[in-house]
């Protein structure tokens, strides 16, 4: 009888903060608690969390975070991300208010100053790959790269429980390459998400079309003389900004974090989140705890 290997849910944490903080700060539903607190990114977390652990059901479970807006891509390319403003008011005291949720569930927290939450998840990704089914929830296409035989990525959609679940064949079937070339891909057109430019005039069609010619970066340098006049051009005239842009695409793997089976395992004391959820005047999040025969199923 073949062994079920364990399943890590990989959680990007600002992904889904963020996601739930704009899903109602745009009507003005904060959730202030009686400390005068805004909550409602921390409750919208919350039913995110649940809603995934429902659908999916993975026996383990880790939350990965964004350190501080300083990461060694800033060093490389100051602007990187330098179009993003500063977080909303009621959004900043819930950053360290939403860690202490997920420690009351058990569950770790996960982040390194001077790298990305992807960066993270990348390299614990790399290190579970081989005794574990590994899933990535996030709404960032980013991630998509580190799809491979153990690795799916699960998009949030709009709402709670809608989910675009990628393995590395439904990307190819969508894109036509493969999800290693997706760094090359952003290195061409760049991402104004983060604010690097890639090869100015050279968009996702014409990107595309040359890595299905030439695989990457390197098959294309190689390949000059038999491009179009015009896209030779412009690749000649960024080649710098286009080595720089594959740097600041490519997620590292080898960043030093870690986390065991053992820490990451799903069972935690309903009690203990309970409290949580008072102390912090999360209404109706208790509904949607497993039940206790459930857990026990879980664990």
């Amino acid at each position: 009888m073949q062994i079920q290997k364990p399943s890590l849910l990989l959680v990007d944490g600002m992904a889904l903060l963020f996601r739930a903080f704009y899903a109602t700060a745009m009507t003005g539903q904060f959730m202030i608690n009686s400390k005068g607190i805004p909550t409602n990114a921390i409750h919208g977390f919350t039913k995110h969390l649940l809603t995934a652990v429902s659908s999916f059901r993975p026996t383990h479970l880790a939350v990965c975070w964004d350190m501080g807006s300083k990461t060694f891509r800033t060093e490389m390319f100051q602007d990187y991300k330098s179009n993003r403003s500063e977080a909303p008011i009621e959004l900043l005291p819930q950053f360290d208010l939403v860690k202490e949720v997920v420690s009351s569930f058990d569950i770790p927290n996960i982040g390194l100053t001077g790298f990305e939450a992807d960066d993270c998840i990348g390299t614990i990704a790399q290190q579970a790959k081989g005794f574990a089914k590994v899933s990535i929830l996030t709404g960032d296409q980013d991630i998509l790269q580190l799809l491979d035989e153990d690795v799916s990525v699960i998009l949030l959609k709009k709402g709670y429980g809608n989910y675009l679940v990628h393995t590395p064949e439904s990307f190819f079937e969508e894109k036509g390459i493969t999800p290693r070339q997706m760094i090359d891909l952003k290195a061409l057109m760049g991402d104004p998400s983060d604010n690097y430019p890639g090869v100015k005039g050279i968009g996702e069609k014409t990107a595309l079309k040359l890595l299905k010619e030439f695989e990457h970066v390197e098959g294309i340098i190689a390949n000059l003389e038999n491009l179009s006049k015009s896209h030779k051009t412009k690749i000649e005239q960024d080649l710098e900004m286009l080595y720089l842009s594959r740097k600041l695409a490519e997620i590292k793997c080898d960043v030093p974090v870690s986390v065991t089976l053992e820490e990451a395992e799903w069972r935690f004391v309903r009690e203990k989140v309970l409290d949580m959820f008072t102390q912090m005047e999360l209404r109706g999040l208790h509904r949607m705890l497993p039940l206790e025969e459930e857990e026990e199923v879980i664990a």
